[in-house]
């Protein structure tokens, strides 16, 4: 998953690919071809450019992840319910879906909340301290 996001300049970006024929973006990447019907692009994976998405989005929807995951998702022991947010993306309008920062529950959140991304801790185990992306609320 480290290849899906990056943070080297300080601000947490989802790391995709976009055509360059007709501008259609894909997360996580796509390398194959572009997969828009529409798109007049080469079709051979060469019209496909690496892409950092947009930081910030509205909820478009959420739940509680109360039960805890099947392999091959790691989560911390003991298992810590958490939130997970659909959040479309202000520039590209698609949603993207991720964990919500700790400490926030459903009822912190509401339908059409500005959110942006950030950093927070998956799961620590003895060899490093394991990051993902997640969505905070946007201070007003």
């Amino acid at each position: 998953m480290a290849d899906w996001f990056t943070a080297d300049d300080g601000t947490v970006r989802l790391k995709g690919s976009r055509c360059t024929t007709c501008g259609t973006p894909y997360f996580p990447r796509n390398t194959l071809a572009c997969r828009n019907p529409q798109c007049t692009g080469p079709k051979d994976g060469s019209e496909l450019a690496e892409y950092l998405f947009s930081t910030r989005g509205r909820i478009w929807s959420y739940a509680d992840a109360r039960y805890k995951p099947p392999p091959p998702y790691v989560s911390p022991e003991p298992f810590e319910p958490y939130v997970v947010a659909a959040v479309e993306l202000e520039v590209e309008q698609m949603v993207i879906l991720g964990q919500v920062v700790r400490g926030l529950t459903v009822d912190d959140l509401a339908v059409g909340m500005p959110v942006e991304l950030t950093l927070g801790v998956l799961y620590e185990d003895e060899e490093a301290e394991h990051t993902v992306w997640m969505w905070r609320p946007v201070d007003a």
